[in-house]
C-alpha cells in the first residue's frame, strides 16, 4: 500500500498509555506540536485513566498537550493473566473504532508493554502505519519480551537507543534502512528537564524527604516468574527496614500481572515505616527531580538503566526483569533476596561506588533524539514511498 504526498498537515498519532511512557515521550511531543508541516494526535489509554493509578491523564491535561482521544481499557482487575487479556481486547475493539473514524497518517508506540501490542494489532488491521521507539532491547524476565518484537514486526520505522538494539531489529528481518539508532528520549528528559527545588519537591510530597539521604525505589512483577512477586516486594521491604538511616520514596507498580498485591505490601509498610513514603505516580517533572537529588536507585525499573546513569547515582537492579539490557558501570545487579539487596545498597551507597557512578557514561544517550525522531518521520511520510508489503531481510550468517 502506498501513501500519496499530502500538502495538508501529517497526522501523528501518538499512543500513551502509562505514566512511564508518556513522561519518555514529553520531548518527541513537544517537537510534533512545534512542527508547522504536522498535526499531533494523542491517543490516551491504559492506566491514565484509572484512579487506582493515580489518573495521570490530569498531568497530560496540564501541560496542554491536545488529547485527540481517551480510549479506557482497564474493566476488570488487571492482577491477573484474565484481566490482561480482557484489557488487551478492549484495546483492540476501542482503538480499532477510533482508526476507522480518525485514520492518522502514522502510529508512533513506544516499548513492549501488552497495551501496545494490542493497539499496534488494530493498527495493522486499519493498514496504519507505525513507528516503533527502542525494539531490539531485551527484558529476559518479563513477558513484555515478546510482546516487543511482536511490535517491532508489526512496525514500519524503527527508532533504537543504541547502535546494538539497531542491529537486532535487522536480525528479526527488517530493512536497514528504516532501522535508526537515535538515543534515548528518557535520557533527553534526564539532561533538560526544568528540576523541582529541593524545598518545592518535598513540599509537593509532604514528605521530609531531605531529612536523610534517599533512595527512588520502584518494583515491578517479573511477569515470566509467576507467583512470585509477593515473595520478592517481601524480601525488597525487609530490606528497606533495615535502611532506616536512609529514605525511601517509592513508587507504585503498574498494571501487570501481580501489580496490585505489590501496592498493597507498599502501601501497608509505609503505614508502619517512617521512613518509606509511597506515591501512585511522581509525574515526570517530580520523578526526574527525585532522581537528581537521590542518593541511589532501587528496585527493577528499566528507567535505573537509563535514564539513571545520566544523573551520575548509582542503580541497584534487583532479580530478573530488566536482565539482558545494556548496562552502565553504574548498575549493580542482585538477587531478589533481602541478604543481597542489602549487601547491593551498602555497595551503591559506599563512597567508592558512588565516584564510579558519577563517571559513567550512559550507553543510552544520544543528540538531539526528539528531533531527529521527527525529521525521519516527517520525511518518510512526506516521500511517498511507505510500502507496508514489506520484505524480509536477510542477514548473512
Amino acid at each position: 500500500m502506498e501513501f500519496e504526498q499530502r500538502d495538508a498537515c501529517l497526522q501523528i498519532c501518538v499512543l500513551t498509555t502509562t505514566r512511564a511512557d508518556y513522561g519518555i515521550f514529553r520531548p518527541l511531543l513537544s517537537a510534533f506540536s512545534a512542527d508547522a508541516d504536522l498535526e499531533l494526535r494523542l491517543a490516551v489509554s491504559g492506566t491514565h485513566l484509572s484512579e487506582a493509578f493515580g489518573m495521570t491523564v490530569r498531568e497530560i491535561e496540564a501541560d496542554g498537550f491536545p488529547i485527540d482521544a481517551k480510549i479506557p481499557i482497564l474493566q476488570r482487575e488487571t492482577d491477573s493473566s484474565f484481566g490482561i487479556s480482557c484489557a488487551m481486547a478492549r484495546a483492540v475493539e476501542g482503538f480499532g473504532a477510533y482508526f476507522q473514524e480518525r485514520r492518522p497518517d502514522l502510529l508512533v508506540v513506544l516499548g513492549d508493554r501488552y497495551e501496545a501490542f494490542a493497539v499496534c494489532a488494530a493498527a495493522v488491521n486499519a493498514c496504519i502505519p507505525i513507528a516503533h521507539l527502542y525494539g531490539g532491547e531485551t527484558t529476559e524476565g518479563a513477558m513484555d519480551e515478546c510482546f516487543r518484537h511482536c511490535i517491532t514486526k508489526m512496525s514500519y520505522l524503527h527508532f533504537t537507543s543504541t547502535e546494538a538494539y539497531r542491529k537486532r531489529v535487522i536480525q528479526l528481518g527488517e530493512s536497514p534502512a528504516r532501522v535508526f539508532a537515535v538515543g534515548g528520549l528518557s535520557v533527553e528528559n534526564a539532561l533538560h528537564t526544568d528540576f523541582l527545588l529541593p524545598e518545592q519537591l518535598e513540599s509537593d510530597l509532604a514528605f521530609p524527604l531531605f531529612s536523610k539521604p534517599y533512595v527512588v525505589t520502584t518494583f515491578h512483577p517479573v511477569t515470566l516468574e509467576p507467583g512470585s512477586a509477593e515473595r520478592q516486594v517481601e524480601e525488597m521491604l525487609a530490606a528497606l527496614a533495615e535502611r532506616t538511616d536512609l529514605n525511601f520514596l517509592i513508587t507504585k507498580s503498574n498494571a501487570d500481572i501481580g501489580g496490585q498485591g505489590i501496592n498493597e505490601r507498599l502501601e501497608d509498610f509505609a503505614k508502619r515505616a517512617s521512613h518509606c513514603h509511597v506515591v501512585a505516580s511522581l509525574g515526570m517533572r517530580r520523578y526526574m527531580s527525585a532522581l537528581k537529588y537521590a542518593c541511589c536507585v532501587l528496585g527493577n525499573s528499566s528507567s535505573g538503566l537509563t535514564e539513571a546513569p545520566s544523573f551520575g547515582i548509582p542503580t541497584v537492579n534487583i532479580g530478573n526483569r530488566q536482565r539482558g539490557r545494556i548496562q552502565a558501570e553504574s548498575v549493580i545487579n542482585c538477587g531478589p533476596e533481602k541478604d543481597e539487596i542489602l549487601r547491593a545498597l551498602e555497595r551503591a551507597c559506599s563512597p567508592d561506588f558512588r565516584k564510579t557512578a558519577a563517571g559513567a557514561v550512559n550507553p543510552h544517550e544520544g543528540r538531539n533524539t526528539a528531533e531527529e525522531i521527527c525529521k525521519m518521520i516527517k520525511d518518510t511520510l512526506r516521500s511517498g514511498e511507505i510500502d507496508l508489503k514489506k520484505k524480509f531481510y536477510d542477514i548473512s550468517f
